[in-house]
């Protein structure tokens, strides 16, 4: 067993909230669900008293500690998930990944993931980081389609985690940012930790802050709808990166409401509908460039096109 350290509730914005919402805003690794469970068991104490009720609802300056169980050991099964490849050898494969594909699973969510899917298409993919992340060298967030490299070998493994390790993997993305970015070229070089507000977000006001720098060229600026397209380099590889940087300088991607778009932003009919019709954030990883972990030949790939509904805005707004 595991003990935690003991959480204050201390948050004026967040009185009133149920004690498994609570918990899993704090440690947003595990689900709510998963914490419901942790207080049905006895493991969870608010100032120094067991509950098990997951909906008591805190007060300011509530006491909440708990002990997490040894991880269960998750069973994960090759799915026939449909994969779109778009290069192959012995040792890695490049995938696109689309929107609402989470990349490996967790405690509560053990199905319909990329590592299902790999495992069922591939006849060998390399465990070296455990059967639940096997070929995962890097990640994108669920709700952000893209390229990925995978790895089928476990030299493969090692060597392209060295490459990402060492920032010499060139991510490129496209972004579709709400308002319009002025400078046609920026570099946005802000740390990035996990917030202290809220602990299922990044931001840049956090205690355990770590470098992060984005580089930018602004392609189209559509006034009559205040959007802007924007080509996206990473230097670093923090989590929600690109989403955090956007948001501190004022442009939230277009559909990112966990940090801060507001529809009311968007400035015409046809804007609105493309938002509706996205569902999720704009942005897309359209291009992977990185040295073939065995033969050292550099490896450069793009989308050929971007996935819809965002193609066909982007030839009509």
């Amino acid at each position: 067993m595991m003990e935690r350290e003991r959480l204050t509730f201390r948050f004026e914005e967040e009185k009133g909230k149920r004690l498994d919402q609570f918990l899993a805003g704090a440690y947003p690794e595990f689900s709510r669900s998963y914490y419901q469970k942790l207080i049905k068991d006895g493991l969870v104490q608010v100032d120094g008293k067991t509950v098990k009720k997951p909906s008591l609802k805190l007060k300011e300056g509530n006491q909440v500690s708990l002990t997490i169980p040894p991880p269960e050991k998750i069973d994960v099964q090759p799915e026939n998930i449909p994969l779109d490849i778009k290069y192959e050898d012995e040792d890695i494969a490049v995938i696109y990944k689309p929107p609402g594909m989470v990349v490996h699973p967790s405690p509560g969510h053990t199905s319909g993931t990329l590592v299902n899917a790999l495992l069922y298409h591939f006849e060998n993919v390399s465990q070296y980081g455990g059967r639940e992340r096997a070929g995962i060298v890097h990640r994108l967030d669920k709700d952000t389609a893209g390229l990925m490299v995978v790895a089928k070998s476990e030299f493969a493994h090692k060597e392209l985690q060295k490459q990402f390790q060492d920032r010499t993997v060139d991510k490129r993305y496209m972004a579709i940012v709400s308002g319009i970015v002025k400078k046609d070229h920026g570099l946005i070089d802000l740390p990035i930790g996990r917030s202290i507000y809220n602990r299922q977000k990044m931001g840049t006001t956090a205690t355990n802050l770590r470098d992060a720098l984005t580089e930018y060229w602004v392609k189209k600026r559509w006034d009559e709808h205040n959007l802007t397209l924007v080509d996206i380099k990473l230097h670093t590889g923090r989590t929600h990166q690109i989403r955090v940087h956007f948001s501190e300088i004022g442009h939230p991607l277009l559909n990112d409401r966990t940090y801060g778009f507001k529809k009311s932003s968007l400035k015409s009919e046809i804007a609105r509908e493309f938002s509706q019709k996205l569902g999720y954030h704009a942005l897309v990883a359209y291009r992977l460039s990185f040295k073939h972990p065995r033969t050292g030949k550099q490896i450069d790939i793009s989308l050929e096109r971007m996935p819809e509904p965002i193609d066909h805005y982007l030839s009509v707004l």
